[in-house]
This record gives C-alpha cells, sequence and structure tokens, in this order.
C-alpha cells in the first residue's frame, strides 16, 4: 500500500509539472509569432525537441535500468527547470534570438528522453500487477489534461506578466516536482536472467530492450503494429486547424472542438483509471484501434460542427487507453530490471517514423490532394467529399482511417499476437531490497 501511495505523489507532481511545460510552451509560441509573425519557428523548435528521442531512447533506457530510477526522474526534471531558467534569461535581458530556442529545445528533449522510461518503468516497482492499469491510466491523463488547463491559464497570465513571468510558475512546478521525488522511494529490481546474457557487456546491455522483443516475435510484431499505427495518424491528426477552420471558418469554433478533442482523450484515459483492472488487454486495444479507423472515415466526410465535434472525441477516446493499456502488457511480461530498455525501444520506434509522417502529410496535402480538389478526377470523390476547400485533407483522413481498419483487422488474424496474454507469460517483480532479506529470486514466470 506504502508504494501505491508513492506512486499516486509522484504521478501528481509529475502532472503539475508537465503543466507548467505546457504553460511555457504556450507563452513562447504566443511571443515567438508575436514577434515574428511566422509559425515556422516554432514547429523548427519542435522538432528539436523531439530529436533526442528519435536517436537517444534505447540509451535513455539503458541509464534507467542502470542506475536509481528516482535519481533519473529528478535528473530529467532538474535539467529541464536549468534550460528554462535559461531561456528565461535570455527573454529577461533582452538577448533572446530564435537560435536560443532551438538550442533550449534540444536539451529540453535531452532531459525529457532521459526520464521517460525511467518514470514508466518505476510504476512496475511502486503498482502492484491488480492495479497497473489504473496506474497507467492515471499517467495517461497527464498530456490531454495539461492540454486542457494550460493554454487558458497561460494566455491569462501573459497578458499579465508576460513571458518570463509564466516561465516563473513552470520553475515553481519543476522544483516542487524535484522536493517530492527526492523525498520518496523507489525500490530497483533484481537482476533477471535476460539481463545476464548480456554478459556484463556495455553494448549488449544497451541493447537488451531491442534483443528482448525481438527474441518474442508476438510482442515484437505488436510493438511494431502499434508504431505504425502511432505513425498513420501523427501526420493527418495534426491537420485539424486547416481542415477545421476550411470548414467552419470560425476560430472560436476552432477552439472549442479543440476542447471536445482533449475531453475525449481525458474520457479515455479516466476510463481505464476508473475500470481498475482490466481482462483481455489486447482485444480493447484492437476495438480502440478499429474505433480511431472508423471514426476518422466519418471525420474526414464530416461537414458540420456537432459531427466533427462527436468524430474529434471518438477517435481521441481510444488514444490513451490503448497505451495505458499496452503499457500495462508490456510491464507485465517484462522483467523489471530491462523494462527501461524495453520502453525505450518502443518509444524510439514510434519516434523514429513521426517525422515523415509530417512530410508525407504535408506533401500530399499541399501538392496532391488539396490542389485535385474541384479537378475533373476529383468527380469520382465529390459525393462524399465535395468540392469545398478541406475535402482534399478529408480524403486523406478517410484513406488513413480504412488503412487502420484494414491493418487491425489483418493483425487480429495472427494467433500469436491475439492471444499474447496468455501465450507469453508474466515476470514476477523481485526487488533488490527484498532479496536481501533473504527471499529467493523469482526470475522465473508466474
Amino acid at each position: 500500500m506504502k508504494s501505491i501511495n508513492t506512486f499516486y505523489v509522484l504521478i501528481i507532481t509529475q502532472i503539475f509539472s508537465l503543466i507548467g511545460s505546457r504553460m511555457t510552451g504556450v507563452a513562447i509560441g504566443i511571443k515567438v509569432f508575436a514577434d515574428t509573425g511566422d509559425s515556422s519557428p516554432l514547429l523548427i523548435a519542435a522538432f528539436f525537441a523531439e530529436l533526442p528521442g528519435m536517436l537517444g531512447n534505447s540509451l535513455t533506457g539503458f541509464i534507467a535500468d542502470r542506475l536509481d530510477r528516482r535519481r533519473v526522474i529528478m535528473l530529467g526534471d532538474a535539467g529541464q527547470a536549468l534550460v528554462t531558467g535559461l531561456l528565461m534569461i535570455s527573454f529577461l535581458t533582452g538577448s533572446f534570438q530564435l537560435w536560443h530556442l532551438y538550442l533550449m529545445m534540444l536539451f529540453t528533449g535531452i532531459f525529457a528522453t532521459i526520464q521517460g522510461p525511467a518514470s514508466q518503468a518505476a510504476i512496475t516497482m511502486l503498482v502492484p500487477e491488480s492495479q497497473r492499469d489504473r496506474a497507467n491510466g492515471i499517467r495517461e491523463i497527464g498530456f490531454p489534461l495539461a492540454g486542457v488547463i494550460a493554454p487558458a491559464i497561460a494566455a491569462m497570465l501573459y497578458s499579465v506578466v508576460d513571458v518570463v513571468g509564466v516561465m516563473l510558475v513552470d520553475l515553481f512546478t519543476f522544483s516542487v516536482a524535484i522536493t517530492v521525488i527526492s523525498r520518496i522511494h523507489i525500490p530497483r529490481p533484481q537482476q533477471s536472467d535476460e539481463d545476464r546474457e548480456a554478459g556484463g557487456v556495455w553494448w549488449r546491455e544497451a541493447i537488451g530492450g531491442w534483443r528482448f522483443l525481438w527474441q518474442r516475435p508476438a510482442l515484437f510484431w505488436t510493438v511494431v503494429y502499434i508504431s505504425f499505427i502511432w505513425f498513420l495518424i501523427n501526420g493527418p491528426l495534426a491537420t485539424e486547424t486547416p481542415y477545421i477552420l476550411s470548414i467552419t471558418g470560425s476560430e472560436q469554433t476552432l477552439g472549442i472542438l479543440m476542447s471536445v478533442m482533449n475531453f475525449g482523450a481525458v474520457a479515455g484515459a479516466m476510463t481505464v483509471a476508473i475500470v481498475g483492472k482490466v481482462r483481455h488487454r489486447m482485444w480493447l486495444i484492437f476495438g480502440g484501434m478499429l474505433l480511431l479507423g472508423l471514426a476518422m472515415i466519418v471525420y474526414g466526410t464530416a461537414r458540420t460542427p456537432v459531427l466533427l465535434g462527436i468524430t474529434l472525441a471518438l477517435m481521441f477516446f481510444p488514444l490513451p487507453a490503448v497505451g495505458a493499456l499496452f503499457a500495462t502488457i508490456l510491464q507485465n511480461k517484462t522483467p523489471a530490471d530491462l523494462q527501461g530498455r524495453v520502453f525505450g525501444a518502443y518509444g524510439q520506434m514510434g519516434m523514429l517514423l513521426t517525422p515523415f509522417s509530417f512530410l508525407i502529410t504535408a506533401a500530399l496535402v499541399d501538392n496532391v490532394l488539396e490542389p485535385a480538389v474541384g479537378t475533373p478526377g476529383w468527380e469520382v470523390f465529390a459525393p462524399l467529399l465535395g468540392n469545398a476547400p478541406g475535402a482534399g485533407i478529408g480524403l486523406m483522413l478517410v484513406i488513413v482511417g480504412g488503412i487502420i481498419v484494414a491493418t487491425t483487422l489483418l493483425v487480429m488474424l495472427q494467433p500469436g499476437i491475439r492471444q499474447l496474454e496468455t501465450r507469453l507469460p508474466d515476470y514476477v517483480v523481485e526487488t533488490v531490497e527484498k532479496a536481501e532479506v533473504g527471499s529467493v529470486p523469482a526470475e522465473g514466470v508466474v
């Protein structure tokens, strides 16, 4: 029970810190756009923030498994706080230049990447198997909840205290998180037979997550499947602003629909958290992906604000739920001392594909689909999508939704993946502390 309480304290402070970070992101976005009148710097900054995760997730997973995970989480928070402080000084002294933002976002990405695998792997050491679905659901609430809260607070504060004041609030949230984490205890896992296979060779240990997944084909291909779905949706879902504005012509409607979208994501995460222990997770993951694909098809054909809102909520509802359920599967099927590397490999696979999703989407929308609207060849699609601006984006959404449905049905036909939870054994969590008092190492399976 004590470890569960530790988890709740940890996750609440991390969500609190995340809200502060999102507030800083919004304030910097307002400031940079006001000064430059261009959105490109913000997109470039986002690229630099994502770059460390694309290249280094496996390495930071290795760090999470080899060092005290509490200290790794603290390092992530402290590093991001330092970066925020330096950027605040740049604004405060009037010396800010765009390259400062790009450099700081790169280092922010590095520290966030260091923290991610350790934070996910820590859940296994703090939460019993029967409560992990709830724990992962609560963790998934953080990002969409921050997406609802942070923009409103940041916009309000920005008008009063400018970007520096908002960043001071962010630094306060970091200080709270660091102080709390310094006072908790995260047990360390005992070394497993799977980890000993590396034989103490550092590079074999570093790729231990990839090796573990590859040796379990059903788990590996499930990771590939989910990463492929994330690749399919990342770019198309980033078109919501031009798509909704093209259809409604209203910034106010856009704001309302964006709130509905985030509410759908919060509801999905909360559903898992409220249910607690979930049975037949793979079937629910498949169901969530089918709902995502079907809702995306309808979203691509929707032409009224009400239908757009319904489909956006339905599209985003399964995303955190799928993330939470698959995180539980990885935690249950992976030795505790390998989880940092396994989560690192899973995260890196998804992030390596993300930039290609954005690039492909931009090229298709701007150079192929939108220019095709209203041309003679478009007559095939006009009865379903119309001839108005945004119809090209709608076609892309319909195609991507169809691919998601088809891919999910194909994967469901694979017995190894469909029966992953029953065929692949769970691991018993054994801590170093327990081993030191004479417990028999439980490195086998339940």
